[in-house]
C-alpha cells in the first residue's frame, strides 16, 4: 500500500510517499481502508523533532484522526463489521490482549496513540483494535466524522472531566480558530455556560461568535484581562481553557474571578511559563489544572453527544495526501479556522 511517511526529523520536505507492507490484523483487530484523516499539531511537532511520544520510531506514518471502511477483520471480530463506515478512537488505552496493539495503555507513561507512535491515517490502510471503532451514521459526512476524535475528546475531557464546567458559569477560551477551541466553544455553550473567546484576528473573532461565543477579542492587540473585566461587569471568569501556554498565561490568570480555575491542555506557544504574581494566585485561591489523557470510557459518550447534539466542526480546507506538506505548513502558519482534513482516497 501507499503511505506518507518520514524517516528523519525536519521540515515538510521529509514527508515522502512510499510503498509499505499492508497491515495484517491480529485476532482482535481490523484493517480500515482510510477515507480521510486530519491534521493535528502533534503531527508537526513530532516531524520537526521538537517532541516525540514514548515509543516513537522511524519510519513514522502520522494521522491520529482516522475514518474509513472496514475491509479485513481478525478471527475474534464479527465479520458483520466488514464494509462498515467507522471512526477510530486513537488512544490505545484499554486495548484487549487479542490485538497486536495491546500493552500500550499506560496513560501516564508509554501510552500508545494511533498516528503518534503507531502507524496512522496518512496511508491507504490502517490497523486498528476492533474495540476502538465507532460506526458513522449514514447522514454524517466523512469530513465531519474524521474531525471528531482528537479535538472533541480533548475539549470534552478538559471542560468536564477536569474543569468541571457547570451551567451558568462563564468561561474564557483562547485560540478560537483551533480545532480544540471550536469544539470547546460549542460544548461549553451547550452545557449552559457563557463563552468568551479570543483569536488572532477579527475574522476569527467573528466566526467564534457564529459558533456560540457571547463575546470575542483579538488576543494579539487587546488587553484581554481588561476586556474580560469589562464584559463580565468586573467579576472575571470562572474558568479559562488554555492550550496556548506562555503567550497568554498571565492574561489568563488575571481574567479569573476569585477561586477561578485555569485548565491547560496544550503548549503551542512554548513549554515554560512565569506567573507574574504568586500573591494573586494564593490570595484569590486560583487553581491551575492540567488536563491529562482522556479515558476509553469517555469516547462513546462524547461521540453520541456529537451525533445527537447537532454539532458541526468547521472544516478549514481539504487536501489530497500528496499535498500534506502544504497542509502542514498552513497549520504551522496559523492560517486556519477549524480542522484541516486530508482526503486520502482522492489520489491513491
Amino acid at each position: 500500500m501507499k503511505a506518507l511517511q518520514y524517516e528523519r526529523f525536519g521540515g515538510p520536505e521529509v514527508l515522502e510517499l512510499a510503498e509499505v507492507p499492508d497491515p495484517v490484523p491480529g485476532a482482535g483487530d481490523v484493517v480500515i481502508e482510510v477515507a480521510m484523516t486530519a491534521l493535528n499539531h502533534l503531527d508537526i511537532v513530532q516531524r520537526n523533532g521538537w517532541y516525540t511520544l514514548p515509543r516513537f520510531a522511524f519510519p513514522h506514518v502520522a494521522g491520529m484522526d482516522v475514518a474509513g471502511r472496514v475491509i479485513e477483520v481478525g478471527e475474534q471480530v464479527d465479520v458483520g463489521m466488514l464494509g462498515r463506515r467507522v471512526v477510530v478512537d486513537p488512544s490505545l488505552a484499554g486495548v484487549g490482549v487479542g490485538s497486536k496493539l495491546a500493552g500500550m495503555d499506560d496513560i501516564y507513561g508509554d501510552l500508545g496513540v494511533i498516528g503518534a507512535n503507531v502507524a496512522g491515517g496518512y496511508a491507504e490502510r490502517c490497523l486498528v483494535p476492533a474495540s476502538h471503532l465507532f460506526e458513522i451514521p449514514d447522514a454524517m459526512s466523512w469530513t465531519q466524522a474524521v474531525a471528531f476524535p482528537c479535538v472533541w475528546l480533548t475539549a470534552h475531557h478538559a471542560l468536564f472531566e477536569r474543569g468541571r464546567l457547570a451551567p451558568g458559569e462563564t468561561i474564557l477560551i483562547h485560540a478560537a480558530g483551533s480545532g480544540v477551541s471550536t469544539a470547546a466553544i460549542q460544548l461549553a455553550r451547550n452545557a449552559g455556560a457563557t463563552v468568551l473567546a479570543t483569536a488572532g484576528n477579527e475574522v476569527k473573532c467573528a466566526k467564534a461568535i457564529e459558533l456560540g461565543a457571547a463575546h470575542a477579542a483579538n488576543n494579539r492587540s487587546d488587553d484581554l484581562a481588561a476586556w474580560v473585566r469589562q464584559v463580565t461587569d468586573g467579576r472575571g471568569v470562572d474558568m479559562v481553557l488554555d492550550h496556548v501556554g506562555p503567550a497568554l498565561w498571565n492574561a489568563s490568570i488575571s481574567s479569573l474571578k476569585p477561586r477561578g480555575r485555569l485548565v491547560n491542555c496544550g503548549n503551542t506557544s512554548g513549554n515554560s511559563v512565569t506567573i507574574d504574581s504568586l500573591e494573586k494566585l494564593f490570595h484569590l485561591g486560583i487553581s491551575v489544572i492540567g488536563s491529562d489523557p482522556y479515558r476509553p470510557s469517555e469516547f462513546p459518550d462524547a461521540w453520541r453527544q456529537y451525533i445527537d447534539g447537532g454539532f458541526q466542526t468547521p472544516i478549514d480546507s481539504v487536501f489530497p495526501l500528496a499535498d500534506v506538506a502544504v497542509a502542514q505548513q498552513k497549520l504551522s502558519d496559523g492560517d486556519v479556522f477549524g480542522k484541516i482534513v486530508v482526503d486520502v482516497a482522492s489520489d491513491l
